[in-house]
């Protein structure tokens, strides 16, 4: 790596102290940490459970909601993308969302599908895990579940016989596929995507090789 580059990742490490306010399980936090990761900006980890009781996530986030960035003016940047677009302009190193306007709409749109897969999971889980028995609606849990299903049919055929999501290198389109689909493992062992999506397996094992995706595995469950 170049002196240069190497004094401005030291820079910003130094200019920009910031805290992630997160959880080890949450796939958008996830997503967050290896778009950190990638671009070598270090950033605090500060574990929080929004579902206890005691929570103070309310105190950054309105929302209630995680990840939550923390920077150094006590400043609060929520939604993934906001957090993800907002690191990637941090640093030089490993570019993933493309100046280009249309590339840019392509690899966010690819993101937005990852996302809308994990929306539909965490819905159709609190569905199943919040509510009593008596009360869960299976109407409810079917439209999740067909909106996943619809969308790693959609990722499938996007990716193709493709390298990567979007153009010639890993972009946020393969973080946030990435996050996607390991959260359906995670969560959803049942759904036998890398049997019917060799194409998306492929993506995903290469992925599990860089050290970003490694360090922020989910813990068993």
């Amino acid at each position: 790596m170049r002196s240069g580059v190497k004094h401005a990742i030291s820079r910003i490490a130094i200019l920009h102290p910031m805290k992630l306010i997160g959880s080890l399980t949450s796939p958008y936090v996830r997503k967050v940490r290896i778009v950190f990761s990638e671009k070598k900006v270090d950033v605090d980890l500060e574990l929080e459970n929004v579902w206890a009781a005691d929570t103070k996530i309310a105190a950054s986030n309105p929302l209630g909601k995680v990840p939550c960035l923390i920077l150094d003016d006590g400043g609060a940047i929520f939604d993934s993308r906001v957090i993800a677009e907002y690191a990637d302009a941090l640093s030089p190193v490993s570019k993933l969302i493309p100046a280009d306007n249309r590339e840019r709409a392509s690899v966010k749109t690819w993101e937005a599908l990852a996302d809308g897969v994990m929306d539909a999971g965490i819905l159709a889980r609190l569905e199943r895990t919040w509510r009593p028995a008596n009360e869960q609606s299976s109407a409810w849990v079917d439209r999740q579940m067909g909106k996943i299903a619809n969308s790693l049919r959609q990722m499938s055929e996007g990716l193709a016989g493709n390298a990567w999501c979007h153009g010639n290198q890993m972009t946020l389109a393969d973080v946030a596929v990435g996050c996607a689909l390991g959260y359906l493992l995670f969560r959803f062992p049942d759904i036998q995507w890398q049997a019917q999506y060799p194409n998306l397996d492929r993506l995903y094992q290469k992925l599990l090789q860089r050290p970003s995706f490694i360090e922020t595995e989910p813990p068993a469950a």
